[in-house]
């Protein structure tokens, strides 16, 4: 499913921990590292898109996690012709994602990335939030900045009344916001 504009959907995932470290995975067989992210099904939302998505590449579920924020629109990439096939470069330039501020209010044990039948990373650690993007492919580089840029905010804020969101439940269903 690719818009007139040439973009695939896409929905990206920064996971972070009670620390505000962030989960980065390293794909298979590959010394890259990048947050988890995959494309949007035809009929899915982006919040249905992101939860399967995290099940699949990192095999946690919705009561593991709390969503903390999104960003406001799509955030876009064009892939290197390079990169592309050459039966795409006549009509796909790259991807639009939403992106997902999400807790981990599960434990580290239950990160899986063998839950999928084709594993998407074969390991992963916890880093600085603001950790260099130079780790990042290089065409991925401005999206994940101005991604991290954008949710930061959400780190800072808290529940109206102390209460924390329930596990699994979005920001929208959560309860208001306010800085914390």
């Amino acid at each position: 499913m690719i818009d007139r504009d040439g973009y695939r959907p896409n929905v990206g995932i920064v996971l972070c921990n009670w620390k505000n470290k962030v989960f980065w995975g390293k794909r298979v067989r590959e010394h890259a590292w990048q947050f988890p992210q995959g494309g949007i099904q035809h009929g899915e939302t982006p919040e249905a898109a992101m939860y399967r998505e995290l099940l699949e590449e990192v095999g946690l579920a919705r009561q593991h996690v709390w969503v903390l924020g999104r960003t406001r629109d799509w955030l876009r990439y064009d892939v290197p012709d390079r990169w592309l096939r050459r039966e795409w470069r006549s009509h796909y330039r790259g991807q639009k994602q939403i992106w997902f501020l999400l807790r981990l209010v599960g434990r580290d044990c239950d990160v899986r990335l063998r839950a999928s039948s084709k594993p998407e990373f074969d390991a992963w650690r916890w880093s600085d939030y603001w950790m260099p993007m130079d780790a990042v492919i290089e065409f991925k580089r401005e999206v994940y900045q101005r991604a991290l840029e954008e949710l930061a905010p959400y780190l800072k804020r808290r529940r109206r009344g102390g209460a924390r969101g329930r596990r699994g439940e979005s920001s929208e269903t959560a309860g208001a916001l306010e800085p914390g």
